[in-house]
């Protein structure tokens, strides 16, 4: 009896071995340090009855002078070898008394959801390199225009980002 479950014991360990060798083999030897996407840039843009501003005027023209997060901002923006269009954010204020949308004519076009009179709201875009008109649908204001550069931060430097 005492012969069979040294048996059973022995075998149990010798599997066990060749678990632990098998899955130490896994895995790859080296792991690339990919720069991350660049983080959305946030762009404001006023409706009044005069017309649209956009603040700022130019983006990925280079490293940004205010990053979004304060820890960072003595380190430097990374830039990532791309030409994958820039995520833009755009944080619109209607200060109109008449609902509008905003449209974006350029190298790709793109129209925001409706933004409700003297009410504040936000669409995002991916917005190739080039030069950009935005105008608000229904107003007859004098529309602003953007520019965007090639410019693209990697996000690696930025701590506490998804």
């Amino acid at each position: 009896m005492v012969h069979g479950r040294a048996r059973v014991a022995g075998g149990g360990a010798l599997a066990a071995l060749i678990l632990a060798l098998v899955g130490a083999g896994c895995g790859a030897e080296s792991h690339p340090n990919e720069p991350r996407p660049a983080v959305s840039t946030r762009v404001s843009v006023t409706i009044g009855n005069g017309g649209i501003v956009v603040k700022p005027s130019a983006i990925g023209m280079g490293p940004e002078k205010h990053q979004q997060l304060p820890q960072n901002q003595n380190h430097p923006q990374p830039p990532i070898k791309t030409k994958a269009p820039l995520n833009v954010v755009f944080v619109t204020a209607n200060q109109t008394g008449k609902g509008s949308k905003l449209v974006i004519r350029g190298p790709h076009q793109e129209t925001s959801p409706q933004i409700n009179p003297n009410s504040p709201g936000t669409f995002s875009a991916e917005l190739p390199t080039g030069s950009y008109t935005i105008a608000a649908a229904g107003t007859h204001g004098t529309p602003a225009t953007l520019k965007v550069g090639p410019f693209r931060a990697s996000s690696q430097n930025d701590l506490l980002l998804p």
